[in-house]
């Protein structure tokens, strides 16, 4: 009897996308080196401080003076305050999504994937709390960014989803309906981060049993009714 091939876990989101859009080619040698690393720390200084004032306050003035380079650098890698704006959401979903696949390693089961990837997660908004921010206000101040963020995570986590559909798991639904259960999963992500982790009492761990409360929906919402409620016991005939 041939085995299950195990979901690619490449797959799943969680998370978040490829590098930036505006990514230009790696060069080659020290040059190419020193230039990334400029690139990058663009980036990470673009990312603190949208994630201190926002996107509309967000400067390139302040991105150079957090980064330690000078505007006319900023330049060479930029075209525009835009460009690394949209830049930001896509660079960072990918930095999310490796730490996701970290988390998910051991993973076999659709279920076991998904409880490692979410509360990997989590565990990525814990240790990069400006994501949050950067990810919700892009929407209207970075768009283009937001856009590929999002056509990144929603088609990966479809193919994972397809990919568990085709080894038998989830019977109980069509393939045509996986992309609905898709944005479901997203939306419970995006709403349990806002209620629990940045709420008026500032940034904090998710619950344990949050996670576990959403772990149990998965399971037994996707994948079927757990086996003793499978027997409903008989009803007693009133005298």
């Amino acid at each position: 009897m041939k085995s299950k091939p195990i979901p690619d876990a490449n797959a799943f989101p969680t998370a978040l996308p490829g590098a930036a859009s505006a990514e230009k080619v790696r060069p080659i040698g020290k040059r190419g080196e020193k230039s990334e690393a400029i690139r990058e720390a663009l980036l990470r200084a673009a990312e603190q401080v949208v994630g201190e004032i926002g996107y509309a306050n967000a400067s390139v003035t302040l991105i150079t003076q957090k980064a330690g380079v000078g505007q006319g650098t900023f330049y060479n890698y930029f075209q525009s305050r835009q460009e690394i704006l949209d830049a930001l959401l896509p660079a960072l979903g990918k930095d999310m999504l490796n730490h996701v696949k970290k988390s998910a390693l051991g993973g076999h089961s659709f279920a076991e994937l998904e409880d490692r990837s979410f509360r990997g997660f989590f565990d990525y908004l814990e240790r990069t709390p400006h994501f949050f921010r950067i990810l919700n206000e892009a929407d209207v101040f970075a768009a283009k960014g937001h856009a590929e963020h999002f056509e990144t995570i929603s088609s990966r986590y479809l193919r994972f989803l397809r990919q568990s559909h085709e080894n038998g798991e989830f019977p109980a639904f069509r393939e045509d309906e996986l992309e609905t259960i898709v944005f479901i999963l997203i939306a419970a992500r995006t709403y349990l981060a806002m209620h629990y982790v940045f709420g008026e009492d500032g940034h904090k761990p998710l619950p344990k049993a949050v996670a576990d409360t959403y772990i149990k929906f998965v399971r037994y919402g996707l994948e079927g009714v757990p086996p003793e409620a499978g027997t409903s016991k008989p009803k007693k005939e009133k005298s």
